[in-house]
């Protein structure tokens, strides 16, 4: 069932990193079409930093999920890949004990202020005039896939640790090996490791 999910939301993380990174990508367009016609024509489109600014916060944030399934936050591992296993899986669960928490409080402000703009309908105070509780809700909808996800991941991990699956756990929350950063971005496609590769990139006491 977890297995399951976890797949389920990989799915999920990846349309909305495609739909965000495709969101950047028009406002890029924007101020690029922007910034020529007040060169070439004197003439400015008002509000295209406006509405990047939007963009970015919310695609931002829809990036998340995508970046805890695939263990790309960035994470200092000197000592870490000297520790034994299982000191190293209660880490792991550690930092997402904290990291749920964190957002849990952040998740729950961004829905207060995103619910105040909507009863009170804030506007920015800009020529555009744009009602804030739009950006706020992409910018919310994506803090609250991350939470639902970090939730998710969170009891995944309490499980294989339960279970004393340290493989599981570390493929769930650990810090990637460089064998499966190279895996990741290839795919596995026409890979060849050179001997020892996997000794000495991927070796932690056990």
């Amino acid at each position: 069932m977890f297995a399951t999910l976890h797949r389920r939301l990989e799915q999920i993380s990846k349309y909305a990193v495609w739909i965000g990174g495709s969101a950047l990508l028009l406002s890029a367009v924007m101020v690029t079409l922007d910034v020529l016609s007040r060169k070439l024509f004197n003439v400015t489109m008002s509000g295209s930093d406006e509405i990047s600014g939007y963009v970015f916060a919310a695609s931002t944030t829809w990036a998340y999920s995508y970046c805890l399934l695939h263990r790309s936050n960035v994470r200092i591992d000197v000592l870490y890949n000297t520790l034994p296993r299982p000191l190293t899986g209660i880490l792991d669960i550690t930092g997402l004990s904290l990291l749920l928490y964190y957002m849990g409080v952040m998740t729950y402000h961004a829905w207060f202020v995103f619910e105040q703009s909507w009863t009170k309908g804030s506007v920015a105070i800009t020529t555009l005039a744009t009602p804030q509780w739009i950006p706020q809700a992409f910018w919310f909808a994506g803090l609250a896939l991350f939470l639902v996800t970090l939730v998710f991941v969170t009891l995944y991990s309490l499980v294989a640790l339960a279970r004393r699956n340290w493989d599981l756990l570390n493929k769930i929350a650990g810090v990637p090996s460089i064998i499966d950063t190279i895996e990741e971005q290839t795919q596995g496609v026409d890979v060849v490791l050179g001997p020892g590769v996997n000794q000495s990139d991927t070796a932690r006491e056990r």
